[in-house]
């Protein structure tokens, strides 16, 4: 499988979960949290269960007289193919500010901004809403192919099918009793998947015919080369 196969699956974002940034210096777009939340759900299955996150620390810090940060230091956990990942971020939100016309400004929900802050850029590390990160929703055509993208996604039903199919195919290639049989399978898969442009099952198949290859060399027929 491409070290870029999960990337490629989770880095378009939905149009509809985009908001642009506010308050800050800067502008830009975020993803919406709850819909990166969604993603790894999708992903990983259910929190603390295939996904989850710890939070190592938090404090209060002090930059001026009237602002006060709050910063959060979160472990985030996920499992891909039954192998345990991790990685940690920090997040931050102030939680006392003067407001631009006069008088102090709490915000009682800082240190779960924070927490939301971390998990976001702990994700978008695995590929998460990389295409914001990366600079790319700047660009009017590609948020056009995003949203392409996601009015052409396929149903729980079409996906369902589509896993069938690459486990049949799967099947297939460990049943191949000849190399010339496991070549006939795998070219006709790989122009299905080409045609599909789904470089994910293609990813697949080929890691599944390398892993037939190295354990057991398919016997030759008649006039047949391995």
């Amino acid at each position: 499988m491409s070290n870029k196969a999960l990337w490629e699956r989770v880095c378009i974002t939905d149009p509809k979960a985009v908001k642009p940034i506010t308050g800050k210096q800067y502008q830009g777009n975020s993803p919406k949290p709850y819909w990166v939340v969604e993603r790894l759900t999708e992903e990983f299955g259910p929190c603390g269960i295939g996904w989850g996150f710890t939070i190592i620390n938090q404090c209060m810090e002090r930059l001026a007289e009237n602002e006060v940060l709050h910063v959060a230091h979160l472990r985030f956990w996920y499992v891909l193919s039954g192998v345990r990942g991790e990685l940690e971020q920090i997040g931050q939100t102030k939680a006392v500010y003067e407001k631009s016309k006069g008088g102090l400004m709490i915000d009682e929900d800082a240190p779960k901004k924070s927490v939301t802050d971390a998990l976001v850029k702990c994700a978008s590390y695995i590929g998460f809403a990389g295409d914001i990160f990366a600079g790319r929703w700047d660009d009017s055509k590609y948020v056009a192919i995003a949203r392409d993208h996601y009015d052409n996604k396929p149903t729980p039903a079409e996906e369902e099918q589509r896993l069938a199919w690459i486990a049949e195919q799967k099947a297939a290639i460990a049943a191949a009793k000849t190399a010339g049989e496991l070549k006939r399978i795998m070219e006709s898969a790989i122009k299905t998947t080409q045609e599909m442009r789904d470089q994910d099952a293609e990813d697949q198949l080929r890691e599944a015919a390398l892993a037939k290859a190295q354990t057991a060399k398919p016997k030759t027929t008649e006039g047949e080369t391995a």
